[in-house]
């Protein structure tokens, strides 16, 4: 069993002192640098070769002008049907051929047979929101495919199989029929094997009309199938088939191409799940308690490979950590909140319906002061809603978690790097200030894949807190566990074991005075919610400060947080561009700083952007700063899909035509 030690910079394996040793935990395929160079002064340049040669790409005689590294492509498939290879492979080479990408999953909440759509998004200005629409559509899933066909915009591509023989009825899109099954058939693979090996098809025909690098390709599913010489050459034959038949019977008449470029060099790409796990490993975690639920499962996943990497003793090759898979969501957090007690750095990951069990034993670690870390990755609700779906629909329920008179500290990533940061943070900040400590992603940021920069490397030690040695307190002479000697309503506290008479202390989630013995005095009961309160105060000025980016002559503040970002800053762009000037801060931890405050002070009309439908921020900040709540207005959307430039700036145009 591995020893669940209180992690400390000079422990053997620390992992603030082991980035070499990071291998393939982070998915190879998916990086832009070689493997462990995922921090900042790592950076390598990307590589290029070219192993088919095609023509120059041409938008066909007497056609619309080129559109190059700026469009999406959507491939509609069957969830199980293996499209996934496909669509990572196309992902990865464009993005390894220096481009600007994103990739959004939509996908059941079944195994397989139900529909899935994932979308390529390209942008050579760096947009990397969810667009409003594909320019170019893999139809292959007839269940959807009329409904699929009919949401391309004019001027759009459609890829399908010639075997539907469906009619090309419409005359303002480019159609691609592809003798999917046959290729299929012909690749050799057996009959079960054929559904997956399908999806090359439409990579090859992409490969060949959009310019895609073929070499990228083939690097990226030799990295997916690990060198294993018959899958590889079986996938890349259906890949050349299609190249070949693409460029013989399908002459190009879109305007749609792709250039290599440089805009990518030096950046790696993601998920935030990944990030965050990386994030909990470099913390120091020495236990991680969970239970499976959609999104955050594969945070934990994540976390499994990575600690295998990172978190053996080298010496030994003796684990220091533990990875336990609870009975419940209930259980997890019961083992966390033991091992916070216990001086172990622990963690759990969990959704929304797992966060309602985790209720008491939060309130619980709340009152009772013991360190914890939770990540909420959010779904959609309520109740089990749409598990596959995102929302930002946990923020009131989290920030008041527990029972009576409870503020949990939560903190907002909104990109790759602050996954990471916040994934090493939280540690800092729960035994800092001795309670549960939220990280609250989403599927949008947890699940799909996202460029970045390198991470920085944690520049400071492991902040422990006020943690009292048996010398220390030898010389108080005793300590009160619940008192407030600075201030700041933080109380000292020892670890079990220290080994002085004096050091131990009850710890209880029922009333307690000073001394940590129980009580029902109503004033010693009202001092301690006093003393939380003030801890409370203090988390204000220890939490990330907002993101603040003010314009000149801006009547218009604009406040968000999380996933929303990407789109928000799109949708500043385009209100720029119509003569709308707003300013952005973008919230980054609850409880709000004094940056907050002064934001919306600032403005006569300020607008909160969040994915839900009740505005849940908006409501928050409402109570914090009554006095300005008639200046903050929300601006709320739910449907279940990452919100969109478009939908963000028609939004804030209707509002302004109400003032």
């Amino acid at each position: 069993m591995p020893t669940l030690c209180a992690p400390t910079d000079a422990h053997p394996g620390s992992p603030r002192r082991v980035e070499a040793r990071l291998e393939c935990s982070l998915h190879p395929w998916i990086m832009n640098l070689p493997r462990h160079s995922i921090f900042r002064r790592k950076a390598g340049p990307p590589v290029s070769t070219t192993s088919i040669q095609r023509g120059p790409a041409t938008t066909g005689p007497g056609e619309r002008p080129a559109r190059v590294n700026d469009f999406a492509i959507m491939a509609a498939t069957v969830n199980g049907s293996g499209s996934q290879t496909a669509n990572n492979a196309l992902i990865r080479a464009l993005f390894k051929m220096g481009i600007p990408v994103s990739g959004k999953n939509l996908f059941p909440s079944n195994i397989a047979g139900l529909p899935t759509w994932f979308t390529i998004r390209l942008s050579k200005d760096g947009y990397i929101a969810r667009p409003d629409g594909a320019e170019i559509l893999v139809a292959l899933n007839r269940a959807t495919a009329t409904d699929d066909m009919a949401s391309v915009p004019a001027g759009g591509v459609i890829l399908y199989p010639v075997e539907w023989k469906i009619p090309e009825t419409r005359e303002d899109v480019t159609y691609y029929a592809l003798p999917v099954q046959q290729m299929a058939k012909a690749s050799g693979a057996d009959a079960k094997m054929q559904p997956y090996v399908a999806n090359m098809v439409y990579v090859g025909a992409l490969v060949e009309l959009l310019g895609i690098d073929y070499a990228e390709i083939e690097a990226a599913i030799s990295q997916h199938f690990k060198g294993k010489a018959k899958p590889i050459a079986q996938n890349m034959g259906v890949v050349k088939e299609a190249i070949q038949y693409t460029r013989d019977n399908l002459p190009k008449r879109d305007p749609y191409r792709v250039e290599r470029s440089n805009q990518t060099a030096g950046k790696i790409i993601l998920t935030g799940n990944e990030a965050g796990a990386l994030g909990t490993v470099f913390g120091g975690f020495t236990l991680a308690a969970w239970y499976p639920i959609t999104p955050s499962t594969s945070l934990i996943d994540a976390l499994t490979g990575f600690a295998k990497q990172l978190r053996v003793d080298e010496g030994t090759d003796a684990r220091t950590y533990a990875i336990v898979q609870a009975e419940d969501e209930l259980a997890a957090l019961g083992m966390v909140v033991g091992a916070g007690w216990a001086g172990a750095r622990a963690m759990t990951s969990t959704s929304g319906p797992g966060i309602s069990l985790m209720t008491e034993y939060a309130g619980f670690a709340h009152f009772s002061e013991v360190p914890a870390v939770i990540w909420d990755i959010m779904r959609m609700g309520p109740s089990t809603g749409l598990p596959t779906r995102v929302s930002q629909g946990d923020v009131l329920m989290v920030y008041y978690l527990g029972h009576g008179d409870t503020h949990q500290v939560c903190l907002l990533p909104a990109n790759m790097r602050e996954c990471f940061e916040f994934g090493w943070r939280a540690f800092d900040l729960a035994e800092r200030l001795q309670t549960p400590i939220f990280v609250l992603s989403d599927l949008d940021i947890g699940m799909n894949l996202w460029m970045t920069d390198p991470f920085d490397y944690p520049d400071q030690p492991m902040d422990r807190g006020k943690v009292l040695s048996a010398n220390e307190v030898a010389r108080l002479e005793g300590f009160d566990r619940y008192g407030d000697p600075d201030g700041d309503g933080i109380g000292p506290r020892t670890l079990p074991g220290t080994d002085h008479p004096l050091a131990a202390y009850f710890t209880r989630g029922s009333g307690h005075n000073a001394h940590a013995q129980y009580t029902e005095r109503p004033d010693e009961w009202e001092a301690n919610l006093k003393r939380l309160a003030r801890k409370f105060e203090t988390a204000r000025t220890l939490v990330p400060r907002p993101v603040v980016d003010e314009v000149k002559g801006a009547e218009i503040g604009l406040i968000a947080y999380g996933s929303t970002d990407p789109a928000i800053v799109e949708a500043r762009d385009r209100l720029a561009a119509s003569g709308i000037k707003t300013s952005y801060l973008r919230l980054r931890a609850l409880p709000p700083t004094e940056d907050v405050r002064e934001f919306i002070a600032r403005y006569p009309r300020v607008y909160v952007v969040e994915s839900n439908f009740d505005g849940q921020m908006a409501s928050i900040l409402h109570a914090e700063y009554p006095g300005h709540a008639p200046r903050v207005h929300s601006i709320a959307h739910c449907d279940g899909l990452p919100l969109t430039a478009t939908w963000i700036a028609n939004a804030l145009q209707e509002r302004e035509q109400e003032h």
